[in-house]
């Protein structure tokens, strides 16, 4: 790969923009972004790395950079057509998207690309812990504002390995409908689960599996695949000749043989093809992240670590940022934030806090993200609440590439949601959230913020309010 000297992110605040501006930095390339106002997950490590940042897009940002022989931007703030993006290109600066810029840097390194409609950041990160805990050296690029274990979410690394989150999404709505992870080529490929989301990008189910036949084809070296044996969308991905499966059914590979909680720990026991191999412990809740951290155990024993050395670095990775993340305790009681806004993740996050939470109240402020997926998965979402005991709904963020509809709000969702839930109400903003939590909650009460939008603000707003 080419030496960088001085590379440009626009959109560098958005969670992949900034771990593969953290790799570059480590590298010692001198790193600048744009992006909108407003305080992001990632915040805290950029301004850690005292990396510039400016407000806004704007022609003269490009023009005034000395040495700038790169430019990356995200499928957000008009992608290509972005005008710092316009401006380099008449400048005759290098441009290309963060799917592509991803892949250079992963090429020629033996590459760990964690796929999955849920579950991959979590994995990814699991993985970037065992690996370091155990003194190995790899490059990593998670997408999420921090690593509890190893801290940044991304990093350069002396050692011939790069761990990566790989994006099923466009490369840039609008422009290229190419999905971001085809950019890469792994030679182990984890896929926590299939599911259906994106409806802006993709028209089925099946043309989501479809991409991800096309990543697992396109592997290199030794084309390892490890598949989660419980998730039926995934198992077209058996026919490859090296797949090792995992889960919690009968005929996985690595089995999960026992499953135990108190609160702040998670143990569970692991069977290779009926050979107990040991038991494991997570400080993260859930079912479905004792599946996250199967795919980690597995890729790592893979890679040549031990079982030993792998339970030393779980037990040392406390979750990634906007994960379940316990923000705040305040007179007893305990704010979550979380990045679910799929109904299957809202399922496993409320799953995963009943296990360490079964007798507390939980109640859940849920931030819907885009119209299009609203739209598309109502039903699903309107049977997703049943471990809240108390739903909150907020108004509908928007992404920045779609219009606002009139056929699809929040009160819509609420009412679809009353069907099979008895204390379910709208609250528009965090006024109205707060609003109801100073006159309702008690000592002993769990409180979750749920949403890929801005919702990860409220948490502290209400810690404060209590």
């Amino acid at each position: 790969m080419k030496a960088y000297k001085h590379i440009h992110l626009v959109g560098i605040k958005g969670v992949a923009m900034t771990s593969l501006a953290l790799y570059f930095h480590d590298q010692g390339v001198k790193i600048t972004g744009s992006d909108v106002e407003g305080v992001f997950p990632t915040q805290h490590v950029l301004d850690k790395a005292r990396i510039l940042m400016t407000i806004g897009f704007t022609a003269e940002t490009i023009k005034k950079q000395k040495n700038l022989d790169l430019v990356i931007y995200t499928g957000a703030h008009g992608g290509k057509d972005n005008v710092e993006v316009l401006t380099a290109v008449k400048q005759g600066i290098l441009v290309m998207p963060h799917g592509q810029a991803l892949g250079m840097v992963m090429d020629g390194k033996r590459q760990i690309s964690i796929a999955g409609s849920h579950g991959k950041t979590t994995t990814s990160a699991m993985l970037a812990t065992i690996f370091s805990q155990a003194g190995l050296d790899p490059s990593y690029a998670v997408g999420c504002g921090t690593i509890r274990g190893v801290g940044n979410p991304g990093h350069y690394g002396c050692d011939n390995v790069f761990i990566a989150e790989a994006d099923e999404y466009m490369t840039d709505p609008g422009h290229d409908a190419k999905p971001r992870f085809l950019w890469q080529h792994p030679e182990v490929l984890v896929v926590t689960n299939i599911d259906y989301d994106h409806p802006d990008a993709y028209a089925n189910l099946e043309d989501v599996q479809q991409a991800f036949l096309t990543l697992q084809n396109q592997m290199t070296g030794r084309k390892t695949t490890v598949v989660n044996h419980d998730d039926v969308s995934s198992q077209i991905l058996f026919k490859s000749p090296h797949t090792i499966s995992y889960g919690y059914s009968a005929g996985s590979d690595y089995q999960i043989t026992h499953v135990a909680f108190e609160e702040g720990r998670t143990f569970f026991t692991v069977a290779l093809r009926g050979t107990f191999i040991g038991e494991f412990i997570l400080t993260v809740p859930g079912k479905h992240n004792i599946l996250n951290g199967l795919a980690a155990i597995v890729t790592a024993y893979e890679f040549g670590l031990s079982y030993e050395a792998i339970k030393k670095g779980l037990l040392q990775f406390g979750g990634a940022k906007r994960r379940l993340e316990l923000i705040a305790t305040n007179h007893d009681v305990r704010i979550y934030d979380d990045y679910a806004h799929h109904p299957h993740e809202i399922i496993a996050s409320l799953d995963a806090l009943r296990s360490w939470y079964p007798k507390n109240r939980v109640v859940t402020i849920f931030q819907p993200h885009t119209y299009s997926r609203t739209a598309s998965l109502l039903s699903d979402f309107a049977k997703s609440f049943s471990k809240s005991d108390i739903v909150l709904i907020a108004d509908i963020y928007a992404s920045a590439r779609e219009e606002k509809r009139a056929d699809i709000t929040s009160a819509k969702l609420v009412e679809e949601i009353s069907k099979n839930h008895t204390n379910v109400q709208y609250v528009k903003d965090l006024s109205g959230a707060m609003t109801y939590v100073k006159m309702n909650i008690t000592p002993g009460d769990i409180i979750v913020c749920m949403g890929a939008g801005d919702i990860y603000e409220w948490g502290y707003a209400i810690a404060s309010s209590i």
